[in-house]
């Protein structure tokens, strides 16, 4: 036999089994999708805020439980964090998000949310998982169940993270805070998931490098001199002078960044006055700041705080009276897949998926995660992030036509398919786990 092809030979015996495998995991996902299907309805149905995930969290606690997990509840408030020690080997975390955000569902879907919940400040507000969180742990769900039944073809310290309040970017430092790592274990590597409503369903993708860009929101307080609005010259006017700062924060991004590194300064909200005939002696202004880099990130908050006090002397303010800039109120990082372990995770997801399954990442905004409060720790862990598709080609292709568009994440009108989702979750959640603690 010829060299080329006894090699062609010892390749397809290799390929063999790995093919059997992916093939037995589809099968075994597929049977247990129903399983799974009953548990996305009930967590769409019932969706939490922000730190009030109590229902969601205990009800993955129980099924956590049901499959030998060691689970330990109200970390960071409402957070959970499961274990199960199979042997020695690495330990490897799996976070999914729980919450869900103040929106009013209108997709007219069977299983719609129609629940309310007082949030945070005590206000009560419609809820729903109108950014895929009920995918997101029902994937975690499935992905344990299928690394239950295959234990005898892993080994290590399997962790999967309950995490709270992702929609206001705090859970996971909240997590850090209340030491997880010293608690549970530091990780050898870590693992996220997204569904995303731009990407066709079932469709799993990702990149080595940045995958989510940084997020800060900002509060500036101008303060004034309050007067009757017939005499502006008795008094120092916020509204003017919180104007003028709207105005010269765009120059942030347009005059002192480089055009070749993406930033993002928005003035989400400006809040003052009573009454048309009053000068104000306070305005508050709030805004959300991205970036892909940490420099450029110091550089836009440096600039913030910079223009909002020089606008209060140029107005003549007295240094006691200066805007008062609050920086990061809430924050996360730059979300960056880990070159090696990224490398590494795409030769498994490529030996057991279907080429047409996977798809580059490009990045085409600047949202942002705060699963990097996990990874840009101290202890420096090796992070993961990948996406899923969440929406059939054909509601694709008829939005191209003319027909319902597709809603974006954080929309009353979001939905997914959650069948092909879930199981591209599971898939290839598993196969990421399988891989990094194969024995």
């Amino acid at each position: 036999m010829k060299l080329r092809s006894i090699s062609a030979a010892v390749a397809m015996m290799t390929a063999l089994p790995v093919a059997s495998q992916a093939a037995d995991l589809k099968g075994d996902i597929a049977a247990d999708y129903d399983y799974l299907h009953e548990l996305f309805v009930d967590f769409h149905k019932n969706p939490e805020l922000s730190f009030r995930e109590t229902r969601t969290s205990a009800k993955i606690a129980e099924e956590l439980k049901s499959l030998g997990f060691d689970v330990t509840t109200g970390v960071a408030g409402t957070g959970l964090v499961a274990k199960m020690k199979n042997g020695d080997g690495p330990l490897v975390m799996v976070r999914a998000d729980m919450d869900g955000l103040p929106v009013k569902e209108n997709t007219g879907l069977e299983y719609q949310s129609t629940v309310t919940q007082v949030d945070m400040n005590g206000i009560e507000m419609p809820v729903m998982h109108a950014c895929g969180h009920d995918v997101h742990i029902t994937s975690l769900i499935g992905t344990a169940r299928r690394l239950v039944a295959m234990k005898d073809n892993w080994s290590g310290t399997l962790m999967l993270v309950g995490q709270p309040a992702e929609e206001v970017i705090s859970g996971a430092k909240a997590m850090i805070d209340d030491n997880i790592y010293k608690r549970f274990g530091t990780p050898d590597y870590a693992l996220a998931l997204h569904v995303a409503s731009n990407v066709p369903a079932g469709k799993v993708v990702y990149k080595s490098g940045i995958m989510f860009s940084s997020s800060d929101s900002v509060h500036i307080t101008v303060h004034g001199v309050g007067t009757h609005g017939a005499s502006p010259h008795q008094g120092k006017d916020p509204i003017v002078i919180g104007a003028q700062i709207v105005n010269a924060l765009q120059t942030l991004v347009s005059r002192e960044i480089s055009p070749l590194d993406p930033g993002v300064v928005t003035v989400g909200t400006f809040n003052a006055g009573t009454k048309n005939n009053i000068i104000s002696d306070e305005a508050k202004l709030t805004l959300t700041v991205r970036s892909n880099d940490e420099e450029v990130r110091a550089k836009l908050l440096a600039g913030i705080k910079r223009i909002a006090e020089n606008t209060g002397r140029v107005a003549g303010l007295p240094e006691d009276m200066l805007p008062t800039v609050e920086l990061s109120v809430t924050s996360a990082p730059t979300t960056v897949n880990d070159e090696e372990l990224t490398a590494r995770l795409d030769k498994a997801l490529r030996a057991r998926l279907s080429e047409d399954q996977l798809m580059p990442y490009v990045q085409r905004g600047m949202g942002a995660e705060d699963f990097s409060e996990f990874t840009m720790t101290d202890e420096d862990v090796p992070g993961f992030y990948f996406y899923v598709g969440g929406t059939p080609q054909e509601w694709m292709d008829a939005a191209k036509e003319g027909g319902p568009a597709v809603a974006g994440h954080h929309s009353p009108f979001f939905k997914i398919a959650p069948e092909p989702a879930i199981k591209a979750g599971v898939e290839a959640m598993t196969i990421a786990v399988m891989d990094l603690m194969a024995k």
